[in-house]
């Protein structure tokens, strides 16, 4: 007997969800490309690609082909087992990277907790119990357990959960003198967006991120890069420290890595991964044959000249169209960011109007994001169509129209 199926609506979550997000008004329901629609039927273009994680758009006919077949082959064994598509996707992933040992887990929290644990087990076992000191960065985002929210740098997060983890100082971003000014022989590692997307979507500088990786040598500390959100072609490399001449000794990726299925990894190399032994750490779902053969299929599309020169050719149109809206509305202060990684940073007279334009362009037929109070974040398809970023920023424009009217 089938089962029953509930009627609900948007009503519905008020009365059901924990209390800690304020979705839009309106049920997504059916997404095709950089297109959804809701209950109603309402058609939506969608600039904020599930914030950063459909990187190939809404039911991409290779992931979709990849779910079916995986999914009536095998679906879950545990970390007590090995299976063949996290072992392929482990191989490309370290084929495309600076890195030779993968872990795989379930969200980009889960990524950084491995990351960050690793930083001072690593440092425990190879100096000292004392070398545990973390270095990170004033509205840096690295999760919600509360380690990463720790580290992360916006006590809004972490404030009122009880005693937060020892040892994380709190510099500002792209300043490098006050990194210097706190690093020292006590620092196990330094902790990293190369592009702050929660943050505003504040690239860092080459010099800042060249002299960060320069400190950990000096220091014998471990630098660490999320990227989370920056990272699966998002930025037009397949990893924005490409973009920097700089090689981590730890990254994190998750987000688009499996297109809208939930995975994750943390990538390293062989001389760090060897101080972990089994039973260190681990997770019952990484490395799950489908997620992992999901994100396999993701990788070998995204990691293509195809898509990643692409991303540079709709980074310009974004920026061109958001350049226009914002000369003709008198909004937008700065347009700034890396590839499909982007904010309009609103201007100070308008800086407490984020959310109205949010949901002004819901109306309006466009999805799109906030960073901060005063940014709206563009993070779409990497293969999104450019006539739907025309319709879809004409439709931004109406929406700012009508705030603006009000």
């Amino acid at each position: 007997m089938a089962a029953e199926k509930i009627a609900v609506n948007r009503e519905t979550f008020d009365n059901v969800i924990l209390p800690v997000y304020a979705p839009a008004q309106f049920v997504p329901v059916k997404g095709k490309g950089s297109r959804v629609w809701d209950q109603q039927g309402k058609e939506y273009i969608d600039f904020s690609g599930g914030i950063a994680v459909t990187a190939l758009g809404h039911c991409h006919p290779a992931l979709v082909e990849t779910l079916k077949s995986q999914g009536e082959t095998l679906w879950h064994t545990s970390n007590v087992f090995t299976n063949e598509p996290a072992l392929r996707l482990a191989t490309k992933l370290i084929a495309a990277t600076f890195a030779e040992r993968v872990f795989f887990a379930n969200s980009g929290s889960e990524a950084n907790e491995t990351a960050f644990k690793l930083a001072r087990y690593y440092a425990c076992k190879k100096h000292s119990p004392f070398k545990s000191k973390i270095i990170a960065f004033h509205h840096g985002f690295h999760g919600r357990t509360l380690f990463t929210v720790s580290v992360g740098g916006q006590p809004k997060y972490s404030d009122g959960f009880g005693p937060k983890p020892a040892d994380i100082v709190h510099v500002p971003f792209n300043d490098l003198a006050a990194v210097k000014a706190v690093i020292d022989d006590h620092t196990c590692a330094i902790v990293v967006e190369p592009i702050q997307g929660e943050g505003g979507v504040m690239p860092a500088t080459p010099e800042f991120m060249q002299g960060l990786r320069a400190l950990c040598d000096e220091h014998q500390a471990l630098l660490v890069l999320d990227e989370v959100q920056s990272g699966m072609g998002r930025s037009g490399k397949l990893f924005a420290y490409e973009h920097y001449g700089i090689t981590p000794d730890i990254l994190t990726t998750a987000k688009a890595l499996g297109g809208g299925f939930p995975v994750s990894a943390m990538l390293t190399t062989h001389e760090i991964a060897a101080v972990m032994a089994p039973g260190a750490h681990g997770s019952t779902y990484g490395g799950n044959p489908l997620a992992c053969a999901i994100a396999e299929t993701a990788v070998d599309i995204i990691n293509t000249p195809e898509v990643l020169n692409g991303v540079a050719e709709r980074h310009q149109q974004f920026v061109a169209a958001l350049s226009a809206i914002g000369k003709q509305y008198d909004i937008f202060s700065e347009v700034r960011g890396k590839g499909l990684l982007i904010g309009a940073v609103l201007k100070p007279q308008h800086a407490s109007k984020a959310r109205d334009i949010l949901h002004a362009a819901a109306q309006q037929g466009v999805m799109i994001l906030t960073a901060g109070a005063d940014v709206m974040r563009f993070a779409p398809s990497l293969v999104i169509e450019p006539t739907d970023i025309e319709e879809g920023m004409a439709r931004l424009a109406r929406a700012i129209e009508q705030v603006l009217a009000a």
